[in-house]
């Protein structure tokens, strides 16, 4: 039987999902407090995992985005709105994304010399 493979989390660092980061840390490096993080997480725009002992960790991904809400609410955008705000953002980058995949995907099945009407 072979043995068991571990993986290193550090391995796991350049993951944008990985939650690497503590609470403490998450909000110093947003220039934030720690309760405007909880309020992310009440107003369900960041869900941060919980370790073991119940703390809550966050990934880079996550602190863009909590990054975003802090520019937002600094501007004076009400807590709520900043979420939806990110959120369609975030949808809208998505959809581009996919968008350009298709469009990718069909140029790339195209025989070459067609013409593109």
């Amino acid at each position: 039987m072979a043995p068991k493979t571990r993986t290193n989390p550090a391995d796991r660092l350049d993951d944008d999902d990985y939650p690497a980061y503590t609470m403490g840390r998450a909000a110093e490096m947003i220039g934030a407090t720690p309760a405007f993080l909880r309020s992310l997480d009440d107003a369900r725009l960041v869900t941060p995992l919980r370790s073991e002992g119940g703390h809550r960790r966050y990934s880079r991904y996550q602190l863009r985005l909590a990054s975003r809400a802090r520019e937002l609410v600094d501007q004076g955008t009400p807590i709520e709105a900043a979420c939806r705000i990110i959120v369609l953002e975030d949808q809208l980058e998505e959809a581009l994304r996919l968008n350009e995949e298709l469009r990718q995907s069909a140029a790339d099945a195209r025989a070459p010399g067609e013409r593109q009407s």
